[in-house]
C-alpha cells in the first residue's frame, strides 16, 4: 500500500526533541536543588514552560484529532500522543509551582535565602510531590506500551525512509530501540515519588541515569527524524 505522508500531520519530531530536553533539564534540576545551589527559579520555570508548552498542544492535537489514523496507524496517535500530552501538562505544573517559589524567594534578602536554602528546597519538593503520582502512574504506562511495543513489533519504519528504513525488514530492531526508550524513562517516572519521599540518594541516581540516558536518545532521535521524515515526505510524494 502506497501511503502519502505529505497528506497528515506527523509531530514526533518536535516532541522527541522536546521530551528529551524536558527528562534532561530535570536531571540537572534536581541536582541544583538537592545540592541547595543558588539558581534563577524563574529561568528554570521558563525553561520547563517552553517544552511543556510544545508538548501539550502536539501532543494534545494528536490525541484528539488521531492524525495517524488517516494513514493507517491509529495506534500511534495513542502511544506518541497521550503521553506527550501528560508530560506536557506535568511540565506546564511544574513551572507554575517553580515560579510562585521563585516569587516567595524573591521576597527573602540574600542572606536570608541562603540560611533558609534547606527550608526552600524541602517546601519546592513538598509543592512538586503531588504532580509525581501522576508520573509515576504514567510511568506504568510507558512500560504498558514499551511491551506492546515488542510483543506486535511496532514502529518499524517505512523502507521509503532515510536511515530508519535501511531496517524495515527487521521490524524487531526499532521495536526494541523505541520500547526500551519507554521503558527505562517509565521506570525513571515510576521511582520519581519515591526518591521526593525519602530523599534515598541511591533511587534518585537510578532515576537521573535513566532519564540523562532516555533523555539523550530522544533529543538524538528526533533531530536525525527532522532529516528521515523529510525525506520520507519527498520519496513518497
Amino acid at each position: 500500500m502506497h501511503i502519502d505522508w505529505s497528506q497528515t500531520q506527523v509531530y514526533n519530531t518536535i516532541m522527541s526533541v522536546a521530551t528529551g530536553i524536558a527528562l534532561l533539564m530535570l536531571v540537572r534540576f534536581s541536582q541544583h536543588v538537592t545540592r541547595g545551589d543558588k539558581i534563577s527559579l524563574e529561568g528554570w520555570s521558563i525553561g520547563f514552560a517552553v517544552p511543556g508548552f510544545i508538548l501539550t498542544l502536539t501532543g494534545g492535537a494528536m490525541t484528539l484529532t488521531w492524525p495517524l489514523s488517516k494513514i493507517g496507524f491509529p495506534f500511534d496517535d495513542i502511544i506518541f500522543g497521550e503521553p506527550t500530552l501528560a508530560f506536557g501538562v506535568m511540565l506546564l505544573g511544574g513551572a507554575i509551582l517553580i515560579w510562585r517559589r521563585s516569587n516567595l524567594k524573591a521576597e527573602l534578602s540574600d542572606k536570608e535565602a541562603k540560611q533558609q536554602s534547606g527550608v526552600l528546597t524541602s517546601q519546592l519538593i513538598d509543592m512538586i510531590r503531588p504532580l509525581s503520582y501522576f508520573a509515576a502512574a504514567m510511568g506504568l504506562a510507558l512500560i504498558s506500551i514499551a511491551i506492546a511495543g515488542v510483543y506486535y513489533q511496532l514502529f518499524a519504519a517505512p523502507p521509503e525512509e532515510p536511515i530508519s528504513g535501511r531496517f524495515a525488514d527487521y521490524p524487531l530492531l526499532e521495536a526494541s530501540f523505541i520500547s526500551g526508550l519507554y521503558a527505562v524513562t517509565g521506570i525513571g517516572a515510576i521511582l520519581l515519588p519515591f526518591s521526593l519521599a525519602t530523599r534515598n540518594p541511591i533511587v534518585t541516581r537510578i532515576m537521573g541515569l535513566c532519564w540523562r540516558v532516555t533523555g539523550i536518545l530522544f533529543v538524538l532521535f528526533g533531530a536525525m527524524n527532522y532529516f528521515t521524515h523529510i525525506g520520507l515526505i519527498i520519496n513518497t510524494m
